[in-house]
């Protein structure tokens, strides 16, 4: 399927492993140029090498820490430099640390927020005006299935990214009439280095998931994608769960 977003130009933050790479590479095979960032330009690096882009794209790296606004603001500006714009946005960043009520300490929200909620919004904030100019933008934060229901141990997270829902879905519908779409995909279990740094087996918690394995990070990257695509341009205000059927909420 042609997504018809060949030429467009994506910034994808949290992009040199997991989720975020994975989105990059399938933006990247569908002909849009993709600015990449992560904090290590290191890994950086290493991840550009593994995406291909089709039909005279490019991939660049630029590193930058999006817990820190101001590194948004400089992150955000240097992508349209080197892009010429920023149509497409893929607001992720990694998980804070695990821990439960009682384990974690009060001044670790702080940063938490600062990773998992606040550099969403600051990136919104640097991207929007431009898409309004425009008239066609798209966005999609990687959040978390935690946001339906709670991880047990993931106290941080749980609260960060259900801000960040709430966030978006307010920002959908105040944007939407500029031809801007505004979506979260909520990931399971999928086969990441952040999945086996809280579950030193990953195969062992493949049996709690109704599809019988982990999620393929290729795949979730070709949802996202399709999210950025021509085809989804009525879909908007959305918050999808990819997890292979694990979560028993009906919505």
């Amino acid at each position: 399927m042609d997504l018809g977003i060949s030429g467009r130009r994506a910034l994808v933050t949290g992009g040199s492993s997991g989720l975020g790479l994975a989105t990059a590479r399938a933006l990247a095979a569908n002909g849009v140029s993709v600015v990449v960032s992560s904090r290590s330009a290191e890994r950086l690096a290493a991840a550009v090498g593994t995406i291909s882009p089709t039909d005279g794209a490019r991939v660049i790296p630029i590193a930058a820490d999006v817990s820190d606004p101001e590194r948004v603001d400089e992150l955000v500006a240097a992508s349209e430099s080197a892009l010429g714009g920023i149509d497409i946005l893929v607001a992720n960043a990694g998980g804070p640390p695990p821990g439960n009520f009682e384990s974690t300490p009060f001044e670790a929200y702080d940063g938490a927020l600062r990773l998992n909620l606040l550099s969403t919004v600051a990136m919104c904030r640097a991207v929007v005006p431009g898409m309004k100019e425009r008239g066609w933008g798209r966005i999609v934060a990687i959040t978390s299935s935690s946001v339906r229901e709670p991880i047990d141990r993931l106290i941080l997270s749980n609260t960060a990214r259900a801000g960040v829902t709430g966030f978006l879905k307010t920002v959908a519908r105040e944007v939407a009439r500029h031809g801007i779409t505004v979506n979260s995909l909520q990931p399971g279990l999928h086969l990441t280095d952040r999945l086996a740094s809280l579950y030193p087996d990953p195969s062992t918690v493949a049996a709690s998931i109704p599809a019988g394995r982990l999620g393929d990070p290729d795949d979730f990257g070709n949802v996202a994608a399709f999210l950025c695509s021509e085809h989804a341009k009525f879909v908007t205000g959305v918050a999808l769960p990819l997890d292979g059927g694990a979560l028993h909420g009906l919505q």
